[in-house]
């Protein structure tokens, strides 16, 4: 929670400039390395901390934490609901064993979230463990929500309001878990990073414009390399209400379009699906086809089918509704008029009256 402690002595940074050379220096370095890399590991034979150690040395870790530079972590952490915890949200094992590697470099480590609708960041931090990182090890954990913000240009609504600590750190890296998505087909590296929006409102109202922007915050934020936690996945309706599959695997790149496209391949998923993977490979932030990426792991070992999100007309027409300040705010913000239609909902497609 202690953000200050984590960044004393180090000066303000032009976040402009910041911003465009990473653009300039991700695009050099796809130019110059040609095919992207991706690892994958499995975690049954020598556990979570030897898998994640040696996708991090794959990732050249080293080279993009300087000593006692700032790193911050963004983990999945969706839900406080105990029972949605597992599959849901990145393992506390998995962001343990990431900051154990890190810590060998800097302790100036923070993990963040953003709060959600219906939950603070402090609750999930709570639900999940999360807090023995900092009892621990000293890690701070951060609330976007209540860090100040700068205005960013995101196409295409214009401008977004992000975390100033994102863009000023030495190293940002995404450890999303591996799920399906109602909205988004799949989510991963690049959906990972919308929950790097400050406010859960702001998040909502956009939903109709999501792919672009999921796109354009990569573009923005660009992790220098990240780590996709497939211990415990999701299948069917992700992000929170699917089905879990256990893979016990890790996978890490540096490119998270790469990463996501791969992961997708790994449990039978179309790629070209997922409409903000198109966006972000069209705009040259990574690699979607499988000719461009090389996996290094056995592949075959962990190949699999998940079963896709169900196409829901429901949500897609509540998206298109939160566009309304009005809606986000008195609907969907209301406890006593959600959590009925809710129920309603659910009733309507256990009975076969509503499709998803």
């Amino acid at each position: 929670m202690e953000l200050f402690r984590v960044f004393v002595g180090y000066p303000r940074l032009n976040w402009r400039d910041l911003i465009q050379k990473r653009i300039i220096d991700e695009r050099s370095q796809m130019n110059q390395r040609g095919k992207s890399r991706v690892i994958l590991r499995g975690t049954r034979d020598n556990g979570i901390a030897a898998a994640v150690r040696e996708c991090m040395e794959f990732c050249e870790w080293r080279r993009w934490v300087p000593r006692n530079g700032t790193v911050v972590l963004k983990p999945n952490l969706c839900t406080a609901v105990v029972e949605q915890i597992e599959s849901s949200n990145t393992k506390l094992a998995v962001t343990t064993a990431v900051c154990e590697v890190l810590l060998e470099r800097t302790n100036r480590i923070c993990v963040v979230e953003a709060d959600h609708i219906r939950q603070t960041t402090e609750d999930v931090y709570d639900a999940t463990g999360y807090t023995a990182l900092e009892k621990r090890y000293g890690i701070s954990l951060v609330n976007l929500s209540k860090v100040p913000n700068v205005a960013c240009k995101c196409d295409p609504i214009g401008e977004v309001a992000l975390p100033r600590m994102l863009l000023e750190c030495d190293a940002f890296i995404s450890i999303p878990v591996l799920k399906t998505h109602a909205l988004t087909y799949f989510t991963g590296v690049l959906k990972n990073q919308w929950g790097c929006v400050p406010k859960a409102l702001d998040r909502i109202q956009h939903h109709g414009a999501i792919h672009e922007m999921l796109s354009s915050l990569h573009r923005l934020l660009h992790p220098q390399f990240s780590i996709m936690d497939a211990t415990v996945c999701m299948e069917g309706r992700g992000p929170v209400a699917g089905k879990a599959r256990q893979l016990d695997v890790i996978l890490a790149s540096r490119d998270g379009v790469a990463l996501d496209a791969t992961c997708m391949r790994l449990v039978g998923l179309e790629p070209h699906l997922s409409k903000h993977i198109v966006f972000a490979a069209k705009q040259e932030l990574g690699h979607i086809e499988a000719k461009d990426i090389e996996v290094d792991g056995d592949w075959r070992r962990y190949a699999t089918q998940f079963e896709p999100p169900p196409k829901d007309r429901l949500n897609t027409l509540m998206f298109k509704f939160s566009k309304y300040r009005w809606f986000t705010e008195y609907i969907l913000g209301n406890d006593v008029v959600y959590y009925p239609v809710r129920s309603m909902v659910k009733l309507l497609r256990r009975v076969g009256l509503v499709d998803g």
